[in-house]
């Protein structure tokens, strides 16, 4: 499947919550935000039915993200569901790691296949205002849970902020690489203000618009062609497929900024 741009779109980013135990001070706003209810958003049935459709116009990775995938209650239930729909090659998912502790192995047991794990300091206080509260001894024992559990080629999502982090990049490569962890380096953002101003860090994430090769599925039922973008469609799930093409066709050659949605409700 391809765009009008010639990109190939392969890559299904699925946001199963706008709920987060985290706030995450580049994510969500100090003051709060509304929660859609239960009744809002997509059941896993209705997320499953849209991968199926999926997988025959040439979706074969599924990412699901959030807010943070691991609040929804029986998470381990969907990723059987997506395991067991045939074509589709990767269920990945990424989370903050503060609840990983305890259902990695039903995790591993559900068939995920891989995960990337948040992870912007390894100084506990610096953690704590990031997170607005979060205790980074979760995270370490999530991610030591996630190995036990025989999770591989985890990544670590750094989130660059200069004047911030910048200055532990070499510390968290050698935690990660002490640990057989990959660090993928991301560029600070706002949704508002547009792509990136890339400067002088380096960083693997977000992709250059030429490359992009995805499609995110917001958890209210909403396809989003591009994170930078206002631009939504609505599933009609009379015709999954029809929506998804229309979706492709909708992404425009680059991403200018999306002032209609928050972090918390687009998953990265």
């Amino acid at each position: 499947m391809f765009d009008s741009f010639d990109r190939r779109i392969d890559y299904l980013r699925v946001s199963v919550t706008d709920r987060c135990n985290l706030r995450c001070i580049y994510c969500m706003p100090g003051e709060g935000i509304r929660l859609k209810s239960h009744s809002d958003i997509l059941s896993y049935e209705q997320i499953s039915h849209i991968v199926r459709a999926a997988v025959p116009l040439g979706i074969h990775k599924i990412r699901l993200t959030g807010g943070e995938p691991l609040v929804r209650k029986n998470i381990a239930v969907l990723i059987r569901q997506l395991k067991a729909i045939p074509g589709l090659s990767e269920v990945a998912m990424t989370t903050n790691g503060s609840l990983l502790e305890a259902v990695a192995p039903e995790l591993k047991q559900a068939g995920l296949d891989r995960l990337n794990i948040s992870l912007d300091t390894l100084d506990a206080a610096k953690y704590r205002r990031l997170t607005r509260g979060g205790d980074i001894e979760r995270v370490f024992a999530g991610i030591a849970a996630a190995s036990a559990a025989g999770f591989a080629a985890t990544k670590i999502n750094m989130v660059l902020i200069p004047g911030g982090n910048d200055d532990e990049i070499e510390a968290m490569k050698e935690f990660c690489l002490q640990r057989g962890l990959r660090l993928q380096r991301i560029h600070h953002y706002s949704l508002h203000e547009g792509l990136p101003s890339h400067g002088a860090l380096e960083a693997e994430r977000p992709p250059p618009c030429r490359a992009c090769n995805r499609l995110r599925l917001t958890a209210d039922g909403k396809f989003k062609p591009c994170l930078f973008s206002e631009r939504e469609l609505a599933v009609d799930f009379a015709d999954i497929a029809a929506s998804i093409r229309e979706a492709v066709r909708a992404k425009p050659p680059r991403g200018l900024a999306c002032g209609n949605r928050g972090n918390w409700q687009i998953g990265g």
